[in-house]
């Protein structure tokens, strides 16, 4: 029980950092709550006041963090009514629980992996380079809850070399604290998806990951079954998956179904 107290204590909290669509508290405006993973933070913060002025009558949170501890936070009763993933991994095992509205799910976009470094480091060229002195130190999200150190565990398995990386590895909490770490130089390189490095001019693409090394990044939703505004998270999704809101994820970088 303690566990769960501070689980929704955390999550409250989160709340307060969150993109806030209508600030006016006692608005009488049915309240959605978004929890995305924070590759998608730009994105969706664009896209929630875009909705509300369309709609008037909404009020959207949204929280970001690493998929893996949003799907803890649902699993301990966290108040989210739309879940988007940054892997299909916490979607299915959400699922699974049966947490999520029956059919609600549905694939909403797709990113790359790239191999980054500070702006002004050379000679890191691959992703193979990891195993080699160019590189010290690399960052990479904590595998067992960020999807994006998941995928770069696949790459660096596929090329032979996950133990070597292994010891030189900083794990991060999410793929922006990666890209954090890159930016003021504290690693000699990170792996972040391309919509990340998209939004730094502080790093350098050394590499793109290659073909058929990692799972397809593919980013679901679906609805959190103990919502109580199911049908107003319904018709919110699906303008996630319609023209204005694909010309937002398009111009960020996100590759559309």
């Amino acid at each position: 029980m303690r566990n769960r107290i501070f689980a929704l204590l955390a999550f409250v909290l989160a709340l307060t950092e969150g993109a806030f669509a209508d600030g006016k508290k006692g608005s009488g405006k049915t309240e959605i709550i978004v929890a995305a993973g924070a590759s998608l933070t730009e994105a969706i913060n664009e896209l929630i006041p875009l909705y509300c002025a369309k709609e008037g009558n909404v009020k959207i949170i949204a929280t970001y963090g690493s998929s893996g501890s949003i799907q803890k936070q649902i699993e301990q009763g966290a108040p989210v009514d739309l879940f988007i993933s940054a892997s299909p991994k916490q979607i299915l095992a959400l699922d699974k629980e049966g947490l999520l509205v029956a059919g609600s799910t549905q694939n909403l976009l797709y990113n790359s992996l790239l191999l980054i470094t500070p702006r002004d480091r050379t000679g890191i060229t691959s992703f193979a380079d990891a195993e080699t002195g160019k590189i010290r130190q690399i960052a990479i999200g904590e595998p067992s809850s960020v999807p994006a150190g998941q995928y770069a565990a696949q790459i660096f398995a596929s090329l032979g070399i996950l133990a070597e990386v292994k010891a030189k590895a900083v794990y991060a909490k999410d793929v922006r604290q990666v890209l954090a770490y890159v930016e003021s130089g504290e690693v000699d390189a990170g792996v972040v998806y391309a919509t990340d490095a998209a939004l730094s001019k502080s790093i350098r693409i050394a590499a793109k990951a290659p073909n058929g090394s990692h799972d397809p990044i593919v980013y679901p939703a679906a609805i959190v079954k103990a919502s109580v505004n199911q049908e107003a998270t319904a018709k919110f999704l699906k303008w996630l998956s319609g023209p204005d809101a694909r010309a937002v994820f398009s111009r960020y970088g996100f590759a559309l179904p």
